[in-house]
């Protein structure tokens, strides 16, 4: 009698378990993607942004004082990952020059590129909220981004001439994918 009687309470309440289970982490999970799906919305840009710079143009205008920029670059960050897990950040670099586009042309070959290119300063990109604290969700999934894809972002950015390292820091209010035949 007991076996029956915990058998029917069992098929009685586990579908009654599973729907308070599933309550409970489905408002989550949909403010999540519906969170995702604005934010995707608010910062993929449709056109690119009129003045992008490269890198090295941008850093010459720029300061410890926050400025409006527009940066062309490729995500990458010189033979580490670029992307910052669980993040909406990423690292540029500065696109090859012309020359680097005609046929059979390596820029990872070119001596005069890679010159070139190591001088040039890493874009650290970070997209953040109202609140000024940085999105936590992860670029490549947010964006549909990958490495050595070519972007255009815009936002606020400063460059401190004191560091070891030159690198612009990048606060992005809107990216712009760059697609190619």
């Amino acid at each position: 009698m007991t076996s029956r009687f915990l058998t029917d309470v069992t098929r009685l309440f586990w579908p009654l378990t599973i729907l308070l289970v599933s309550l409970a982490i489905a408002p989550g999970t949909i403010a999540s993607a519906a969170d995702q799906a604005a934010l995707k919305e608010r910062l993929l840009l449709q056109t690119e942004p009129a003045g992008a710079q490269t890198p090295t143009a941008a850093k010459a205008g720029l300061s410890t004082t926050p400025q409006a920029v527009v940066i062309a670059g490729r995500i990458d960050a010189k033979g580490m990952d670029p992307f910052v897990k669980g993040k909406a950040s990423f690292a540029m670099l500065q696109l090859p020059d012309d020359h680097a586009k005609k046929p059979g042309h390596n820029s990872d070959d070119c001596p005069f590129c890679k010159k070139r290119l190591a001088k040039a300063p890493l874009v650290a990109v970070q997209f953040v909220d109202e609140d000024g604290k940085e999105i936590p969700h992860d670029a490549r999934e947010l964006f549909g981004v990958a490495k050595g894809q070519e972007v255009v972002v815009k936002g606020m950015a400063t460059f401190n001439p004191k560091l070891a390292l030159p690198i612009i820091q990048l606060q992005a209010d809107g990216i712009y994918i760059r697609q190619h035949d």
